[in-house]
């Protein structure tokens, strides 16, 4: 079934293919300057470091659900071996295989296509099955640092956690914006917390995906404008799932990586950074969130630390 018209309207409002050139593979990370990171800086006054990554493991948030994505496998490959005779040093070993994107991580450009394209109308098949992301691989997402701005909308709606189904909307963004006391500008990495990560935490891995709140189809626009260099939240889906519009699959997916250029992060915790944030009476804070370059992944695992 083709795209309907209202999201190829969405899509050319949104539009920033050309914009930093046609050769460009990192989109709204080009916004993330030298003066956007040195003001960043600025956002650290007591030295508190808070990790957002949830721990690899083989229980993960994945449940078979979405086709191919595995929680990771941890084996030793060695354990106390001494390599150089009895006596000698030993050392222990371990493998790890996983999906890319089972646990914490970063959407790269190329992990969503539609009508045959990709971001900055590269074609579609240049993802291949042995060289995976020919272009637009996670590999070339600059080291990623910068302002973060929590948008705690589960919190300015008085609630731990949104209700399943339910659609973040620019109406959400502006209130959990006006808690914050502070304004999205460029280059600022956005996190938005829904609280759906408290089933996962509660040890209820089902309930934490599906129905899942996220953000709405109408909600790019409200990045664009702002210029926002990447967008994290706490959801196993990112955007509101079931879709809220009826045969309409994955369209934020597609306007912020496609269209727009944007990173966009599944599968944060932001929950102690909500609290700290509560306590501090702020929500602004310098962003660590390197993706792992793993060279033609369409996606890579992070481990982000906000430092406030």
């Amino acid at each position: 079934m083709p795209l309907p018209q209202e999201f190829h309207d969405l899509a050319a409002r949104v539009n920033n293919w050309g914009r930093w050139g046609p050769d460009d593979e990192i989109g709204t990370l080009n916004l993330i300057t030298d003066e956007v990171v040195r003001a960043a800086a600025g956002c650290v006054r007591r030295g508190l470091r808070i990790p957002l990554a949830l721990p690899l493991r083989q229980d993960g948030v994945q449940t078979g659900a979405i086709p191919g994505r595995v929680n990771p496998l941890h084996t030793m490959t060695a354990i106390n071996q001494q390599l150089f005779g009895p006596g000698t040093v030993a050392t222990s070993d371990d493998a790890v295989t996983m999906s890319l994107q089972a646990a914490t991580h970063w959407d790269g450009l190329a992990h969503v296509s539609h009508s045959g394209r990709l971001y900055n109308n590269r074609p579609a098949d240049t993802v291949t099955a042995h060289a995976g992301a020919a272009r637009l691989g996670i590999e070339k997402a600059t080291p990623l640092a910068s302002r973060g701005v929590l948008l705690d909308v589960a919190r300015a709606h008085g609630t731990d956690r949104l209700p399943g189904g339910y659609a973040v909307t620019p109406e959400d963004l502006d209130l959990a914006e006006e808690l914050a006391r502070t304004t999205v500008g460029p280059g600022d990495i956005v996190l938005i917390r829904t609280g759906q990560l408290r089933h996962y935490l509660a040890g209820d891995r089902q309930a934490y995906g599906f129905p899942s709140p996220g953000l709405s189809v109408r909600t790019p626009e409200w990045f664009h404008a702002r210029d926002v260099a990447a967008v994290a939240n706490d959801t196993l889906t990112f955007e509101i799932f079931p879709p809220e519009i009826a045969d309409l699959w994955m369209p934020v997916h597609a306007l912020h990586l496609v269209e727009m250029g944007m990173l966009q992060g599944q599968n944060w915790n932001l929950e102690d950074l909500s609290t700290a944030c509560a306590d501090l009476g702020r929500a602004t804070f310098f962003l660590s969130a390197v993706a792992e370059p793993f060279t033609g992944g369409t996606g890579a695992p992070v481990a982000p630390v906000a430092v406030l």
